[in-house]
């Protein structure tokens, strides 16, 4: 399992280690020590899993109560998924970073608390699972909208395309957003 960080300090991207024989393939999803090593969250209380259409956009989500850090892998199919920064005394507030992730490559992503987090199914079908360090908080949840000019996020579906649900469609600009101090 190979850890980097990427161009937003806190956001994570983790590389398994696949192995492929003739009966399929195997890969390490979670190790505790690993994780340890690298000072990341060690501590998760529930997991959660998505089914997804190809274009369907999700996020950007996070919680300002019970916040949560994440770790997210794709189960089969791919996406392009979006880390945003929105902690607003970070020198990076604002900025995202974008990462394909695959049944195929088995990459994973650690999002940290403080940043919004979004997806985009580019398969027909995407099996999304996560991970999370505090329970779902509907009071504290929120929603930056998916195609914030501000956010500039290259989206790989148009808006005429893409499938949004009300509550994404309906959410914040990031200048009006409750965000993290």
């Amino acid at each position: 399992m190979k850890m980097v960080e990427t161009e937003l300090p806190g956001v994570w991207l983790i590389t398994p280690s696949i192995f492929s024989d003739n009966r399929g393939s195997f890969l390490e999803t979670w190790n505790l020590k690993r994780f340890e090593d690298y000072g990341l969250p060690i501590h998760w209380v529930q997991d959660n899993f998505s089914v997804s259409n190809r274009n369907v956009i999700r996020g950007i989500h996070y919680q300002i109560i019970q916040p949560q850090a994440k770790l997210v892998r794709v189960t089969q199919g791919a996406v392009l998924d979006i880390a945003v920064d929105l902690r607003r005394g970070s020198p990076f507030f604002g900025r995202h970073v974008t990462l394909e992730l695959s049944a195929e490559n088995g990459h994973m992503v650690y999002i940290p608390i403080g940043f919004g987090h979004g997806f985009a199914a580019l398969t027909e079908t995407v099996g999304f699972a996560y991970k999370v360090t505090d329970y779902y908080c509907p009071q504290g949840e929120r929603t930056i909208v998916w195609n914030d000019p501000q956010l500039n996020i290259p989206w790989p579906v148009s808006a005429d395309d893409a499938i949004v649900s009300a509550k994404d469609r309906l959410g914040s600009a990031l200048t009006d957003a409750e965000v993290f101090p």
